[in-house]
């Protein structure tokens, strides 16, 4: 590794108080330091996904859960009959599948509307896609990068919600819309967690600002400022996965956002929040915290492949609506895609 600018200033001493000399921090290069990274793919499994849809590998991504709510949903689809036994039925299901109490409550009714107004031998497969449609809907909001340059996304998460692996997957997913990308390694605490982001770097070809040791946010500080002396167009700043109920933690958190507005006052322009699916309702928990944080702009849901508890995104459209940017369902470089609440209901819902 090797210094690619000269160091910046230090943002004000209020919020990055003196700390013990670090070393400057490096920039991995484009295409990276060493011989190209053999992706954590096969290359027989990666050129069997790449000929599949991605409608297809949402579909098999989403398959537990969809099995799991297949069992009741399907007596209910053939019967064509919207009952008191029926809603029974269909309310278990939709609980077992995370979608949570109050969206439950809420899709129940409004199926149970909607069954009304359209007459018996309505579809309840139908109407149950309507009703979820209705409610996940709004969480369709794309990604865009705007005229800001750089264009700073802050990205946070809990440890092991995939949140470097998803940084990577991103950075991909930006260069084929176009965009230059340089990674910011702020997880300064896990050796690791800056060794795997520059894995990332190097498969992907961007530059990475990484320092061992110090403080997260003026890795992101300088970051930003080689972004502006390379005329990059987005800045991708990992954040250190920290738990919510690790106040000094979330604090930091804070400082890292008021740190960047110090290295651009329009920045951040997007704060994303990286959610496991697997963690089910404790996803709703995490949205809410952190957003009462750092306030946050989009969602990026991972590992909804073997999940169980897709239907989380139910509960967060019901109780805390945060837009759903991107959703992750493989290990692939390509598995990380736009939310689009329509494909999502489809793959979900189990077939009459």
């Amino acid at each position: 590794m090797f210094d690619l600018f000269k160091r910046k200033p230090a943002p004000p001493a209020d919020d990055v108080p003196p700390r013990a000399p670090a070393p400057a921090p490096d920039v991995v290069p484009e295409g990276g330091a060493g011989a190209p990274v053999e992706a954590s793919v096969p290359a027989d499994a990666a050129a069997a996904t790449a000929k599949r849809s991605w409608t297809e590998r949402l579909r098999a991504g989403l398959s537990a859960s969809r099995d799991k709510l297949a069992g009741t949903l399907s007596g209910v689809f053939r019967r064509r009959v919207l009952d008191a036994e029926a809603l029974e039925e269909l309310e278990t299901a939709l609980l077992t599948a995370d979608v949570g109490v109050d969206a439950t409550a809420h899709l129940l009714g409004d199926l149970h509307a909607r069954y009304r107004k359209a007459g018996e031998g309505a579809d309840p497969r139908a109407l149950l896609r309507a009703s979820l449609l209705a409610l996940i809907g709004p969480l369709e909001k794309p990604f865009a990068v705007g005229a800001s340059r750089p264009f700073v996304v802050m990205i946070a998460g809990v440890n092991g919600a995939g949140k470097t692996t998803s940084i990577g997957k991103l950075a991909k997913w930006l260069q084929q819309q176009g965009h230059s990308v340089l990674l910011s390694a702020g997880d300064t605490f896990r050796a690791a967690a800056r060794e795997q982001l520059v894995v990332w770097g190097e498969r992907n070809g961007v530059a990475v600002v990484a320092q061992a040791g110090g403080d997260p946010a003026a890795v992101t500080f300088d970051a930003i400022h080689a972004a502006k002396g390379r005329g990059i167009d987005v800045v991708l700043a990992d954040t250190a996965g920290r738990l919510p109920t690790q106040l000094n933690l979330m604090d930091e958190l804070r400082k890292v956002k008021r740190v960047v507005a110090k290295a651009d006052a329009t920045a951040p322009h997007e704060v994303l929040l990286v959610l496991d699916a697997n963690t089910g309702q404790n996803a709703l928990a995490q949205v809410k915290a952190f957003d009462a944080a750092v306030g946050l702009t989009g969602l990026v849901v991972t590992k909804l492949d073997g999940s169980a508890k897709g239907g989380v995104v139910a509960a967060i459209a019901k109780q805390h609506p945060v837009p759903i940017r991107f959703i992750g369902v493989g290990e692939g470089l390509d598995d990380l895609r736009p939310f689009v609440a329509a494909e999502f209901v489809d793959a979900l819902l189990p077939d009459a």
